[in-house]
């Protein structure tokens, strides 16, 4: 059954997740009278989304969740343009990997919304309307709607200007417009959600349906999230933090929400988490009386997890972090759990057998060889969690967990590793 969509824009608006909408009130009533038809599109210019695309994802969920029907469109024709970036021109990636990327970004996105039911979400590529049509039609039919004086005056345009921006990366407001009208002409579509960054794309799509349609289309953008500090959040100092597992493990990925700023947490779960209003608000209170505590941290790390990479590999996540610091049984680990967690701390990669003392010195547990052999000495070396007192021992593949792995610890926070081949 469809939600009343005030309380929904009403639970939206709570969790921080309108930045913009066109028309508040028309958009309200708009949705009062019945199921919206709505799309959100991922352009493929890496193989995998990230973390802000996760609140679209989400978003996604939620709206169908209410009673919507999602549209997902992987872009396989804008990807081959890319939206401009303020800091320069994007790098054109081949036909080919783009359609690679095409296949992986789409069995990401479909995981998050169903394709079964009377609101069955849809996939869509807008490549398959794109790549049949002519220069000419392009221009006649598209782009005689769009005043030039107002795709300049676009702020990430005027900020390109002098510094330069090709013709292909300024016509990408067109497409991604083309896209809007397409999807209201074939399937009904009047609603386009998506960063506050896509606004000036969003409205030109619902402006191109108002030129060329006399028809009514909205849209709706969602803030983009930023760390205390005021920078991009999802972004890390070893990179992006993916959702695919190959590119960020779900340890990494676990940690990372496990680490959100006292400050932040609070406003990531409203967005990440599906819990109601008053567990997230009693987390609120736990946080400002025992932030030590770091409960509402926890909460928002398994909750993400668990919609990202499931449930089994979240508890491996925390087991791995429990067993690295010696409070669980690394044996238990799996290869996979391992290796993620010892990437995340920086493990080093060696060929060939090493004695501890090597180890603890290549793994950055301690800062020289002589070090090391002070902490065994003080009794306050271990391997694998057990207390070495041995320093000319061998780290061969018997005393390898799993053959490859080993976890260096000095006293009871100071981890790292070894991964050996």
């Amino acid at each position: 059954m469809l939600t009343r969509v005030n309380a929904l824009l009403d639970d939206l608006r709570w969790r921080g997740l309108i930045a913009h909408s066109t028309d508040p009130d028309a958009l309200s009533a708009h949705m009062d009278a019945g199921p919206v038809r709505f799309y959100v599109g991922f352009d493929p210019t890496a193989q995998s989304v990230h973390t802000g695309n996760l609140v679209q994802l989400l978003l996604a969920r939620r709206l169908q969740d209410a009673g919507h029907e999602p549209y997902m469109l992987v872009g396989g024709a804008t990807g081959l343009i890319g939206d401009p970036k303020e800091s320069g021109e994007r790098i054109m990636n081949s036909a080919d990997t783009v359609a690679g990327w095409v296949d992986k970004i789409r069995a990401q996105v479909e995981r998050f919304v169903s394709f079964d039911g009377a609101n069955a979400a849809t996939m869509v590529n807008n490549y398959d309307w794109t790549s049949t049509m002519s220069v000419l039609d392009f221009l006649r039919d598209v782009g005689k709607h769009f005043p030039v004086n107002r795709m300049l005056a676009r702020d990430v345009v005027a900020r390109r200007l002098e510094s330069g921006i090709s013709y292909t990366e300024f016509s990408y407001v067109l497409l991604q417009s083309m896209d809007f009208r397409e999807l209201n002409r074939r399937y009904g579509v009047t609603l386009q959600t998506g960063g506050s960054d896509q606004w000036g794309n969003l409205t030109a799509g619902v402006e191109l349906i108002r030129r060329s349609e006399q028809g009514r289309a909205h849209a709706m953008a969602t803030p983009l999230l930023t760390k205390a500090d005021g920078t991009k959040f999802g972004k890390t100092e070893s990179g992006t933090v993916w959702l695919d597992a190959d590119l960020t493990s779900p340890y990494a990925f676990h940690q990372f929400f496990l680490n959100a700023e006292d400050s932040k947490v609070v406003d990531y779960l409203k967005v990440f988490s599906f819990r109601p209003r008053e567990e997230i608000e009693e987390l609120e209170r736990k946080t400002a009386e025992a932030p030590f505590r770091r409960e509402a941290q926890r909460a928002l790390a398994d909750d993400v997890t668990d919609l990202v990479h499931g449930t089994s590999e979240r508890e491996a996540a925390v087991a791995a972090a429990g067993a690295l610091f010696g409070r669980g049984e690394l044996g238990e680990l799996s290869p996979t759990a391992l290796e993620g967690a010892l990437r995340e701390v920086g493990a080093a990669h060696v060929d060939e057998d090493v004695t501890v003392v090597d180890a603890l010195a290549l793994s950055g547990v301690v800062d020289s060889k002589g070090a090391a052999r002070r902490a065994i000495k003080e009794g306050g070396a271990y391997l694998n969690n057990v207390k070495v007192d041995d320093p000319e021992l061998v780290l061969d593949s018997g005393s390898l967990l799993h053959g490859r792995y080993a976890v260096l610890r000095r006293g009871r926070k100071t981890v790292g590793g070894l991964i050996r081949g």
